[in-house]
This record gives structure tokens, sequence and C-alpha cells, in this order.
């Protein structure tokens, strides 16, 4: 091969190795060469090794699969499975500074990790990280590498999530990315059903399938997944609930404050339902008072709620009484 044709074929398996999909059409256009010479080079890669397959048709395109070797490390199985264990202790801690990219580092690995190699890494993770206290909400680093890779290659997944309650249910989503807060990691993914933005604790995912059913990214910066997330776990770590009538529209408390709406439901077409959540029944309270002053609201449950807002309510009406006199 000549020193142009090398340099080519090297950077056509980077790209394959930055996802799990490439369309044929997309992928020569990425490399400005034409598809019969995206083909040629593809032979070349299988010729040194690599397990490229295709995929004809009118969507069709090529994937790198696993078995395949790791340039341009040469790594024997060894190293491969030390490494393999170190990124996944990383990413499932959420170390500050390297999460984003011990994430993106582990999915390659794990795209290419032979069964042989899957197998020893699992078994020298069991016996070599720290066991995680009953309080962490730390996730299984197989299920982070299997979510970043779905996340990563835009593929539909399907799986089974106990909420806060207790109450399983089955979830078809288009995952977006992995969030770390301080209660453990999130999936922020798109519920196409739904048609709206959901956050799931990975700890309380179970029966993980990837569909293989690819969709097309959605539009959702960083700062709003994060606020996503954070308002999910802040609602799964507290421990009284209540619920609130707004005499406004759905529409316009989204407008005011973003994700900490998300579980609010339209009641009729000015009047919105709202839970409410805090580790104590006097912070439910507290809580009320950001609410714009422009909002009417009022309490629609629990009873104990009511009857705590009414006895601070008349306090504070005797401590302004007061300062009058």
């Amino acid at each position: 091969m000549s020193r142009s044709t090398i340099a080519r074929v090297l950077r056509l398996l980077s790209l394959l190795q930055t996802r799990r999909f490439w369309a044929g059409s997309e992928l020569a256009d990425r490399l400005g060469i034409s598809e019969r010479t995206l083909r040629r080079d593809i032979d070349q890669l299988r010729e040194l090794g690599y397990h490229v397959t295709a995929e004809r048709g009118y969507d069709g395109g090529y994937s790198l699969e696993a078995g395949g070797n790791l340039p341009p490390l040469l790594l024997d199985d060894d190293e491969l499975v030390v490494l393999a264990v170190g990124l996944r202790a990383v990413a499932a801690r959420a170390a500050e500074h390297t999460t984003e990219t011990s994430l993106s580092a582990l999915a390659k690995l794990e795209q290419l990790l032979p069964a042989r190699l899957r197998r020893r890494v699992s078994a020298l993770q069991s016996h070599t990280m720290p066991a995680v206290s009953e309080s962490s909400s730390s996730a299984t680093p197989e299920m982070i590498a299997r979510l970043a890779l779905s996340s990563r290659d835009g593929e539909r997944v399907r799986f089974g999530y106990t909420d806060a309650t207790g109450t399983r249910t089955a979830c078809s989503v288009e995952p977006h990315c992995l969030i770390s807060t301080e209660q453990g990691w999130y999936l922020v993914a798109w519920d196409p059903h739904g048609e709206s933005w959901g956050a799931f604790q990975i700890n309380r995912i179970d029966s993980f399938v990837a569909t293989g059913t690819r969709f097309g990214p959605h539009e959702l910066d960083v700062q709003r997944a994060t606020e996503i997330a954070n308002a999910a776990a802040a609602r799964f770590a507290r421990g009284h609930v209540g619920l609130l009538r707004l005499h406004a529209s759905v529409e316009e408390l989204y407008a005011q404050v973003g994700a900490w709406a998300q579980d609010a439901r339209a009641e009729s077409e000015t009047t919105t339902l709202l839970p409410i959540s805090a580790d104590h029944l006097p912070d439910l309270v507290f809580g009320i008072a950001w609410m714009p002053d422009d909002y009417e609201f009022e309490i629609v449950e629990p009873p104990e709620l009511a009857a705590f807002a009414r006895s601070l309510g008349a306090r504070l009406l005797r401590a302004g009484s007061s300062t009058q006199r």
C-alpha cells in the first residue's frame, strides 16, 4: 500500500472504532473517497485481521465487530484484561475530572473485547474492586459500559426499571448520556412514547436489551441533561411527597422551573398537578416558598402537610403582627 492509502485505512479504522455502525455513504463522505474505494479499504482491514461486517441494502453500512486487534496499542491478553478492569473501576466510581474520558475509553474497549477476555475481566473485577457499602448507589461497571455504548451509537434500548416506590415497569427509551450525581449514575434518555426526557438510576435497571434499532440524535445540552438527572436523584432520595394544584398551565410551569417540574401533569387547561418531595415534612412547606408569586395553589395531599402549613401560617401571622405593635 502507498503511504496515502495507509493513512486513509488507518483513518477508516479510527472512524469504525468511534461508532458501532456507519452508513457506507456517510463513511465514504467523511474520508473523501468513492464507495468503491471504501470497499477496497474495508477489504484491506479484513486482510489485516479486523472483523468488519457489511450490511447490504439502501441503509447498508459497516461495523467493526468484537474480536479484532486494538491498534495502535499492541497489548497482550493479560494487559487488555487489566486495562478493562481499571477503566470499569474508574467509571463505576465516577472519579472527578476523568468520568467522560473513562466512559469514552471504556466504550471503545468494550466494543472490541472478545468474549473469552470479557469473562476474565468479570472474574478479576469481582475479586479486585472494593466492596460497595449498602448506602452507596454505585452502578455495575458492566451496565455502565453497555449504556455508554448505546448512548454513543444512538441505539434504542429496553429494560426493566424499579422506581422509588418499588414499582417495576418495562421501559423502551432512546439513551442520550450518562450523568454522575451524588446519589449515583443516571441514564438520561428520551421516551418516544411519552415524548419526554427522563432519568433512570442505573443500579435499578435490569433485563437490559440493546435492540439494534437506531434513532436520530436529540438536542439536549449538558447543563439541561445534568438538571434532569439531579432532579430525578433529588426526588428519589427523599422520603416525603406532597401534591400541589397550581393555577397555571403545565407549559407555563415548565418555562418557569424547567426540569424540576418534570413530574408535573396537566389537570386542565389552567391547572397543573405538581408532586413535591423532601427529606422531612417541614421541608415540604419550605420548598413551597419558591413558588412564583403569580401562581395561586392548593395543597392536595397529604392531609398532614396541609395541617402543618396551616399551623405554620398562623405562627407566621402572629409573628408578623407582633412586630407592628
